[in-house]
């Protein structure tokens, strides 16, 4: 990568981190991208799968074609950082790193742009809304793959806690299926002062929580890698009230589909059980069915060959994560691979998702030189 290429990127990416949309939101974000994409002289096709972007660069002499993914969407995460980029929408930022995604594919497009080496077609995928798990599957719904043929797809995410720059691909699970979950406890409201005289579901609730360690300790194959935590508890407004119903909210994190179906049945039957004993109806929904990451050996092979030929250094052996992400879906429609990408070392407790991360600008080159040598090794491997 050249460095005024290089310099312009970091532009692009601090412009887009002062200026975060949450999922299904990223109008001025999809904008922006169409204005870098024009001033690139690239083609591209705006609002698929609602604020998504493809850009295509084809050339005679192959039919083979290859795809890229960044996701562009934000968080509803009030930023801690003090720097002239900070985010400029109280209470929203980019603290997962979508900004870089997004400037490195544009870094790609105008790098492969102008490589006059190959030959074949090559599509830069912008899409909204991954953070709620509702943009892969917005686009495919539109047409992305029957619109934007690809052969293979390709997609990165930065990674804080591997050195900056190092590309770690997995053979297998990269990302766990995610899925949030609601458990809506409905009993008898009533005066606290005569608690007899109601059913109180914030006693059941508290049963419930403890119930619910059991689903992954006691349920599910110890074989299986499986994440079931509860992240907020609703209910009741006043101190000297017994509320009419409580709600929980969680999420539910693993790899295999048939444990996920072990542990959501677990969590009904233990839900309606403990609502039964104390004499009240128990309603569960799953609210999202995410799918795991799992990269093929062919695509993770190509993700090694590319991080080797661009010089950089190469991750084997690290474990995969309960995080998430719906390039899973993508995955489901065409072979794919997904790395991850070294952000450097995580300081003040900078992880994702956390008001003090920001993505680091010095990775950019080794993201925009890992999906160039991509993009070769895919329009000139076999199908």
């Amino acid at each position: 990568m050249t460095n005024p290429l290089f310099q312009q990127l970091v532009e692009w990416r601090r412009h887009l981190h002062a200026n975060p949309e949450l999922s299904q939101h990223e109008q001025q974000t999809a904008a922006f991208v169409a204005e870098k994409l024009t001033e690139l002289g690239l083609e591209f096709e705006s609002g698929v799968g609602g604020t998504g972007l493809v850009a295509t660069i084809a050339r005679p002499g192959s039919n083979r074609s290859v795809g890229f993914r960044a996701d562009m969407d934000a968080l509803p995460i009030a930023e801690q950082n003090d720097n002239p980029h900070t985010s400029r929408n109280a209470g929203v930022m980019h603290a997962c790193g979508h900004d870089g995604h997004v400037s490195a594919l544009l870094g790609a497009a105008a790098s492969l742009a102008e490589d006059p080496t190959w030959q074949g077609t090559i599509r830069f995928v912008f899409q909204p809304a991954e953070e709620n798990g509702a943009g892969a599957k917005a686009m495919i719904a539109d047409g992305l793959f029957e619109r934007f043929p690809m052969d293979r797809m390709f997609a990165f995410h930065n990674w804080p806690g591997i050195s900056a720059g190092t590309v770690a691909v997995h053979v297998g699970p990269v990302m766990a299926a995610g899925g949030r979950w609601t458990i809506t406890l409905h009993g008898r409201a009533g005066h606290a002062a005569k608690p007899h005289t109601t059913r109180d579901p914030i006693v059941a609730m508290g049963h419930l929580i403890v119930a619910l360690q059991t689903v992954v300790s006691r349920t599910t194959d110890p074989i299986d890698s499986i994440v079931l935590s509860a992240g907020s508890v609703h209910g009741g407004s006043v101190s000297n009230q017994i509320p009419e119903s409580v709600t929980l909210l969680g999420t539910l994190r693993s790899y295999r589909h048939e444990a996920r179906e072990t542990a959501i049945a677990a969590m009904r039957r233990i839900s309606h059980g403990i609502a039964a004993s104390f004499d009240m109806t128990a309603e569960i929904e799953v609210l999202s069915t995410g799918r795991p990451v799992i990269n093929p050996l062919a695509e993770a092979s190509m993700a090694v060959d590319a991080a080797r030929r661009a010089g950089l250094p190469v991750l084997r052996d690290c474990p995969p994560s309960t995080t998430g992400d719906d390039f899973a879906f993508l995955q489901l429609r065409c072979p794919s691979a997904y790395v991850w990408i070294g952000n450097g070392a995580i300081e003040d407790g900078a992880e994702l998702h956390n008001g003090r991360y920001d993505f680091n600008d010095d990775i950019l080159p080794a993201a925009v030189n890992w999906m160039h040598q991509a993009a070769l090794i895919a329009l000139t491997s076999g199908a």
